[in-house]
This record gives structure tokens, sequence and C-alpha cells, in this order.
């Protein structure tokens, strides 16, 4: 599989990667066999670019992913983590319903200072059983994980503390890269005009379809050596399933202009004999700000027909046409 260098970082990354959200057991339980399975078809596929985080399954995503990267060489993958969640055992017995079923017993804390990702961090290498990860990325520092002025506290705090631990564990050569990861794009900006970062794990909002990320945030991205990471091409699934009843669109019923524009872009894909899905899939790689398109799924099955149809070139032609349906910016 083709490989991209990670912006101005020494990391590259395998033009597809895999997301590690789906056997943190995301909306439904992946036993153990199932989650091992997914990603021994990852590697033999060729990916070579896995990400996790504390906050899939609380932990139960890392403790997986590690044991499967443990048999390994080091040099032969790229792996990232994410910080600003603290795990807390519980003790007193409510487990918080965060979308992860039979999640591991620990609670979410949200720390964005430097102690708190410098805890984060060692507490993910020991849940990994590693001792390094490639990229760190801040998790969900954005409006709509918090109420009132939590936000821009967190914000605040990240920026004026937080980012000198990720400075040091760069330097100190702990890790080879930093950024944000997140569903916003105000989000990426409000930090991007604060501190330099070396990625953004951006999900859902640069897409075939929803291209929120085409303007502003990516002209940023360009002019500062950003690298992006591009998640949730399918935009929850409508770009994979098609305007079928019941598709879904950032994880909600799709609007009746949604379901428009998807037909359309089914319609313009059938004419050029490209399935949807692929589409969708090499849609983000014609931008060379973009490292790699992360696929999650905990199924090997989804896997393997996501990576047959990326197989399948995507001719030229069809992409006047998608960006004349798209949602715009």
């Amino acid at each position: 599989m083709k490989r991209r260098r990670l912006g101005a970082t020494d990391l590259h990354l395998t033009e597809l990667s895999f997301g590690g959200a789906g056997i943190g057991n995301l909306y439904r339980p992946v036993s153990r066999a199932d989650a091992m399975a997914t990603l021994d078809t990852a590697w033999d596929a060729g990916m070579r670019y896995f990400d996790t985080a504390p906050y899939y399954g609380q932990g139960l995503s890392e403790r997986r992913m590690g044991d499967f990267l443990q048999g390994k060489p080091r040099g032969d993958f790229v792996l990232s983590t994410k910080v600003g969640r603290i795990l807390k055992p519980i003790t007193d017995g409510r487990q918080p319903d965060n979308g992860f079923v039979d999640a591991l017993p620990f609670s979410v804390n949200y720390d964005y200072s430097h102690d708190g990702i410098m805890r984060s961090f060692e507490d993910s290498l020991t849940r990994l059983g590693l001792t390094s990860v490639d990229i760190l990325f801040v998790h969900d520092l954005e409006s709509g994980s918090f109420a009132g002025d939590e936000y821009a506290r967190h914000l605040d705090t990240f920026c004026h503390d937080g980012i000198h631990a990720l400075r040091s564990l760069k330097s100190s050569g702990r890790i080879g890269a930093f950024g944000l990861g997140v569903n916003e794009v105000a989000a990426c900006i409000n930090v991007m005009e604060r501190v330099s970062l070396d990625c953004l794990l951006m999900a859902g909002r640069y897409s075939m379809l929803d291209r929120s990320a085409s303007g502003r945030l990516m002209s940023m991205c360009e002019d500062s050596g950003t690298a992006m990471i591009v998640g949730g091409v399918f935009n929850s699934g409508i770009l994979a399933t098609g305007a079928k009843p019941g598709a879904t669109f950032n994880y909600a019923a799709a609007s009746p202009e949604i379901l428009q524009k998807v037909e359309q872009m089914e319609k313009a894909a059938a004419d050029h004999d490209v399935a949807l899905a692929n589409a969708a899939l090499h849609f983000p790689l014609r931008n060379p700000v973009v490292a790699s398109v992360l696929i999650g799924t905990a199924k090997p099955s989804s896997l393997t027909r996501n990576l047959d149809l990326f197989s399948h070139p995507v001719p030229d032609a069809l992409w006047p046409e998608m960006d004349r349906i798209a949602l715009q910016p």
C-alpha cells in the first residue's frame, strides 16, 4: 500500500489506515477474537498506520490494539493515540454511557493540562504494553464536548500549558508528531490560531459530501505545513449505503436535502462505473495535505469490502461532478 509523508515530520503513513473505535465496542459488543481477526485483515492488506484512544471502550481499544501490535516489529508500523482524558477506576458501580458497549470499568475525566497530558500518555503506554507511540492527538477539544464556558477554559489550559507537554515529548523523541483529533472545523482553527500543530485528525468534515474543512482550515494547513488525516469519509454511513431509507448522515437520519444530493452522487458515480463508497474513499487523497484516510470497523468482511473497492481507480472526470453536488463550506 502506498505511503504518504505526514507533513514536515519523518513519519510516513499508509494511504488507508485503521481506526480503533470499533474494536473498543462502539455501539455493539465485539469479541476479542473478532477484534484480532479484523486487525489481522488490516495488517495482511498492508495497512501500517493504526489509531486508537483511551476513550474507545474506556481503555479496551488500546489494550486490544497493543496486544496485537506487540508481536510486530516496532519500525514496521505507525501508532497514534489521544490525550485530554484521564481514566479513573469506577468505585460506585455507575458505568458512563459513552456509546461503547461492555466497556472497561473506568470513568472519563477531561484534563488538557501539562500534567494531565503527561499522565494520559504514560497511562496509554501501560494499556498498550508498548514503550512508545508515534502521534498524540488532543482528543475532542471542541465546543460540542462541553457545556457553558468549559470549552473556553479547556482551550486556554491547553494552549498555555498542555501544549508544552507535547512539545517536550516530541523534542525528546518520545513521539514523532502531535495534533488535534476533533469533528469541528472551528475547533481546529481556534487551536491553530494560537499554537502550531503537525497534523489534524478530522472526522467527517472533509468528505466527498461535506466540504466544511475545504475553506479557511485547509488554507491554514497549506500555509503552515499541517497535515490532515481524514476519518468519517462515509459521513456515518450514507456515502457507503447510498440514499436508502434510514440512511444516516453524521449520526442522524439524513434530511431530504442530503438524500437528494447523495442520489445525485450515486448517479454520477454509476455513470462512470464507480461505486459510491469507492469514490468516497478516494476523494480526500486527491489533496496533498491529506496523509491518510482512516477506516473504522470491527468486521473483517467490512474491511475487506472497502479494501477491494479502493483497489479500483476512480476516473478524474468524476470529480467535477461531485464537486458541483457537494455541500460547500
